[in-house]
């Protein structure tokens, strides 16, 4: 039986400032890859944090039916808000605790609306340590950045 993964991304020139996400997903059976796909985009201003959220929201939202997936994000922002904090906000009207707006809602609601669909399992992995699959993540949202970087300079 085949286990599907998503590891994500998001990076970011200055912050705010041009960004973009990247998506590896991979089909495996046991250590055998099945099948492969590489997502990516960018916008021209943003921050690293909505780029992180864009990448899992993207990976997600690319699949056609319902899924048991892992989804792998080196953003401890991103797996903490889906797995622990967005309870909270969501109960206190997309409040945080300090009673203030959450940051970058309109992508926590959209996440939260995405992983609904599926059966997702939230894995962290440290960003820049070698972690193969992770690095192509982070290969494929520079490569996101990469027009909006240009049309700036």
């Amino acid at each position: 039986m085949a286990e599907l993964f998503a590891y994500t991304d998001g990076a970011c020139s200055g912050n705010p400032g041009p960004g973009g996400w990247g998506a590896l997903l991979i089909a495996r059976d046991g250590d055998r890859v099945i099948k492969q796909r590489d997502l990516n985009g960018g916008e021209a201003v943003t921050t690293n944090n909505r780029m992180e959220l864009l990448a899992a929201i993207s990976a997600l939202e690319s699949l056609a039916r319902p899924s048991d997936i892992t989804l792998v994000t080196d953003s401890q922002y991103v797996k903490n808000g889906v797995t622990s904090w967005i309870h909270g906000w969501k109960r206190n009207g997309w409040k945080t605790s300090a009673k203030k707006p959450v940051k970058n809602e309109d992508l926590w609601r959209r996440l939260d609306e995405a992983q609904a669909r599926h059966r997702v399992t939230w894995a962290w992995v440290k960003g820049h340590a070698g972690h193969p699959e992770n690095e192509r993540a982070d290969e494929l949202a520079r490569e996101g950045m990469a027009p909006f970087k240009r049309a700036k300079a």
